[in-house]
């Protein structure tokens, strides 16, 4: 996954990747404002600090977001409209932003336009039928999908990934999720737009595809929790989705055979098996320091992987349309059930 991070050559001076983006809210701009969070955070930020990018161009129906967009990020070239954005800045990367019911219109006006890489937000529609086009039109590669489920080019799971394989602590023997997103959110709803990068992170560390088998408590109640079970092949996976909770949380455990780690946001610990100093003749775990992660680079590493996509359009990235179908089908055959 190194190649993830490899700065990609466009052709010299003159040829950077033209990008722009559709949607200029919270993922599209404005959070790279938030002063706590890792930089980039923001489409326009990544592209900002991408020297193989420019930024050519933003679109919102919002006249105050276009305004906004336009001074924060010195780009005059904003519109309101998707197709006069594609005409007159004929961009390379189209970043999608916008609400997951108009994800497909903007995709197939990116291939109409001839864009090569179209980077589109979770979930990757709102629909199956949706997702389902989408996919299609990235696997006829009339445009290429990248899907951004940000955590598969984070430094932080990329090593996990790499711990698994590896078999650092032995075989892998079970994965537990904890998706906590505020007091009153229906599960179902956190499960659709916060579920899916669980989902598909999970598929990710596991190399396969998350079954769920059944569930326990209400997927549309407001309070305590929910339950899903499912399994990665013969690898059990249990999901717990919670309301009522003042907090966030997204996090996993993984139990190895010879020791533990837990991976979220703000958490990132590694256990392993000792003799234990409390019972004599049984083993405890203990915390064990690994190589630090400094910054993640998830969202610069996706914009990497995307203009790697412009320059080679055979590649397939990381996370695809293809990845993003498959967690939408997970979290589809949930709430199918309910």
């Amino acid at each position: 996954m190194s190649e993830i991070r490899a700065s990609v050559t466009t052709g010299g001076a003159g040829a950077a990747v033209r990008c722009a983006i559709v949607g200029l809210g919270r993922i599209g701009s404005l959070l790279e404002d938030d002063p706590l969070r890792e930089k980039p955070c923001t489409h326009a930020g990544a592209i900002a600090a991408n020297p193989d990018c420019e930024l050519v161009g933003g679109c919102d129906c919002q006249p105050e977001r276009r305004t906004r967009f336009s001074e924060r990020w010195d780009c005059p070239a904003v519109y309101a409209d998707i197709d006069r954005l594609l005409l007159e800045t004929r961009p390379d990367i189209l970043c999608i932003a916008t609400h997951p019911d108009s994800h497909r219109r903007m995709v197939e006006r990116a291939a109409r336009h001839g864009v090569a890489v179209a980077v589109c937000e979770k979930p990757l529609a709102y629909s199956m039928r949706d997702a389902r086009a989408i996919a299609a039109l990235h696997c006829r590669r009339r445009v290429t999908v990248l899907t951004n489920h940000e955590r598969r080019y984070s430094a932080d799971y990329q090593n996990v990934r790499r711990l698994i394989s590896q078999r650092r602590f032995g075989l892998l023997i079970s994965i537990r999720g904890t998706l906590y997103f505020g007091r009153a959110r229906r599960h179902d709803q956190v499960l659709l737009h916060d579920g899916t990068h669980m989902v598909d992170i999970i598929n990710f560390l596991a190399a396969g595809t998350l079954r769920v088998r059944r569930s326990l408590g209400s997927m549309r109640a407001r309070t305590s929790s929910a339950f899903l079970y499912g399994t990665i092949e013969t690898l059990p996976v249990v999901i717990e989705v919670g309301a009522q909770r003042d907090h966030l949380v997204f996090e996993l455990e993984l139990s190895f055979e010879s020791g533990r780690i837990r991976i979220g946001n703000g958490v990132y610990t590694f256990e392993q098996s000792t003799e234990s100093p409390y019972y004599q003749g049984y083993r405890s775990l203990r915390a064990v320091e690994l190589e630090p992660i400094g910054p993640t680079g998830y969202f610069s590493g996706m914009l990497t992987d995307a203009v790697a996509c412009v320059t080679d359009r055979q590649r397939t990235p990381l996370s695809s349309a293809e990845d993003g179908l498959a967690s939408m089908r997970v979290v589809r055959a949930i709430r199918s059930r309910i």
